[in-house]
């Protein structure tokens, strides 16, 4: 989990969830100055809104992340750290099915059927990094 957005959080978490080498777009944050040096090839992008001249990178991205942040205010009105994974599974979840409503209605009483509720202790323990993961 990150703690902030400084090149001490973000180099390390980059390293255990990015492949060695890979290519890594990211926007002009100063906190990941250090991933070229981690071994990465780090690709920065200027986003337009301070840098007239240039263009706009992973508009997409932006804007998805945006909806999310719009959606956990004006939702949830905030969320706990202790609680994050859950709410963008849900998010995620709604995003994926936002065209078709009646399917993402079908797909959810499909997996309500098929699967056990999460109990608590499961919904507060914290991810495996992407290494540890299988599958």
């Amino acid at each position: 989990m990150l703690t902030d957005a400084s090149a001490a959080s973000l180099t390390p978490f980059v390293s255990s969830n990015v492949a060695l080498g890979a290519i890594v777009h990211t926007d002009g944050w100063a906190g990941y100055s250090g991933v070229r040096a981690a071994g990465f090839d780090h690709q920065p992008r200027k986003q337009r809104a301070r840098y007239p001249v240039r263009e706009w990178v992973l508009p997409r991205a932006h804007r998805a992340l945006s909806n999310l942040k719009t959606w956990l205010q004006g939702t949830h009105h905030g969320v706990s750290p202790q609680h994050l994974q859950v709410y963008l599974d849900e998010f995620v979840f709604r995003h994926n099915r936002r065209r078709t409503p009646l399917a993402g209605f079908q797909t959810l009483l499909g997996l309500g059927a098929a699967h056990e509720p999460s109990t608590y202790r499961e919904i507060i323990r914290p991810p495996k990094p992407l290494a540890e993961q299988s599958g």
